[in-house]
């Protein structure tokens, strides 16, 4: 009874040392696999996929059987459509279906009608895919009268017009920040751009009209570059050119404060309901989720048509600052109401007409596997390419976060990610052998007693 006994306790022992090394070595491949404890969290999110597929099945399909798509809380595409055999389709596709009363053509008939009213500054409108409505909006600053004529005018196209009113003033972000200045004003960079010989900044149009110097400190002792060709009102984009006609090292970073960036890695179209981060140098980086699109703004200097509607926040001075999801260019800032105290909505140029229109392509880096880095949101500072506090000036430099340059050794002799999973290994190797050795002395005893006896 007592051997059994020992036997019990010590297959118990080599048992629970086993499980400790299993234990202890999970947690020292995880500790070294995933970030230092302190790195920012990466912006990063699965919407790009089922933006892909729901846009090829509308672009397949036709506006007059579907009315946009969009990305779901799950992360799956939805497709509005019109009937249920489209729904059909779709579902067939991998795609959830609504089926939705008005057709994207319906919806694009009544902003027409809207523009072709009489122009109220201080509106908005967009078209809201999930609802299945053009959503019009009306600031603090359009009157009552104003107001009530184009609620008449919304009564006439169709129950599908939603109106509403906001608060604050629909405004282009301008005055009152770096990092880059001009007598127009100040505005962030946007996003860098070449036309095969020079380099340039792509920023907002209402920044400031062609011919505007842009200089990267306020004294004007270090030229940036000069506007050479832009659109605003209609579009909101302008080119900056380089003084010296290249962006420099760096050139495919977007500056998001702290000194650290994130790397575009190519340009794209956004779909309502993905997220999106900003950067601008008044409020840094900031985060939200595409509302809507083809929105037109109502602003007091003129009407901007066919921008990108968000909820992400920003203030004066944020202008022409670059907006990216996973490491993909977008659109750049152009104006919105209200502030990241108080949120808001925020409306952006997108980055391929603009293109298309200036005769640009994206310096962008090389993509790779792994998914773009940047830090958290709500951070301090600045915008791609640009001078802000803490960030990187035009054309430098901003390196990418993440794993900020840690090596192996570092995160091994790091107690914080691998001490605890290096202690278990630890003891229960000391476990293990020491149940092995006790296990082999017993078995030497136990042959010198039976040799023993034999012998006597």
């Amino acid at each position: 009874m007592r051997h059994a006994r020992r036997r019990m306790v010590r297959r118990v022992a080599r048992l629970a040392a086993v499980g400790g090394l299993l234990l202890g070595g999970t947690m020292v491949t995880r500790a070294v696999a995933s970030e230092p404890p302190d790195a920012p969290a990466v912006p990063y999110t699965s919407a790009r996929a089922a933006s892909g597929t729901g846009a090829g099945l509308v672009s397949r399909l036709g506006a007059d059987r579907t009315a946009g798509h969009w990305v779901g809380s799950d992360g799956r595409p939805v497709v509005a459509v019109t009937d249920e055999g489209t729904a059909a389709r779709v579902r067939r596709a991998g795609a959830e279906a609504k089926v939705v009363r008005h057709s994207m053509a319906e919806l694009k008939s009544a902003t027409e009608a809207l523009r072709s009213a009489p122009r109220v500054p201080g509106t908005a409108w967009a078209l809201d895919y999930r609802s299945n409505e053009v959503v019009v909006r009306g600031d603090s600053t359009v009157s009552r009268d104003d107001w009530s004529r184009l609620t008449d005018v919304a009564s006439d196209i169709g129950g599908f017009v939603r109106m509403e009113r906001t608060e604050g003033a629909f405004t282009t972000r301008l005055n009152g920040a770096e990092p880059i200045l001009s007598t127009a004003g100040r505005c962030s960079a946007g996003f860098n751009v070449t036309d095969g010989s020079d380099d340039f900044i792509l920023t907002a149009g209402h920044c400031g009209p062609t011919g505007s110097v842009w200089f990267g400190d306020e004294g004007g002792d270090r030229q940036v570059g000069r506007t050479v060709a832009g659109s605003f009102p209609g579009d909101d984009f302008s080119l900056v050119e380089y003084a010296d006609g290249e962006a420099g090292e760096g050139a495919e970073v977007v500056a998001v404060g702290g000194g650290k960036g994130v790397r575009i890695t190519g340009v794209g179209e956004p779909a309502v309901g993905q997220r999106v981060f900003r950067s601008g140098s008044t409020s840094g980086l900031r985060d939200g989720r595409v509302t809507a699109l083809e929105a037109t703004v109502n602003y007091p200097e003129g009407t901007v048509t066919g921008l990108i509607e968000t909820d992400v926040c920003a203030e004066p001075g944020d202008s022409g600052g670059p907006m990216f999801s996973e490491g993909v260019a977008l659109g750049v800032t152009s104006g919105g109401n209200g502030d990241c105290d108080k949120g808001g909505t925020t409306f952006f140029q997108p980055l391929p007409e603009a293109m298309e229109a200036l005769g640009v392509r994206l310096l962008a880096a090389a993509r790779e596997d792994a998914a773009p880095s940047a830090p958290a949101a709500n951070g301090g500072g600045g915008a791609g390419g640009a001078t802000a506090p803490g960030g990187a000036a035009p054309g430098a430099t901003a390196p990418v976060t993440g794993v900020d340059g840690s090596t192996l050794l570092s995160r091994l002799t790091d107690r914080r990610n691998v001490g605890p999973g290096l202690l278990v290994v630890a003891g229960s190797t000391v476990a293990l052998v020491a149940t092995r050795w006790i296990r082999a002395e017993q078995d030497r005893k136990a042959y010198r007693r039976h040799y023993s006896a034999t012998w006597g």
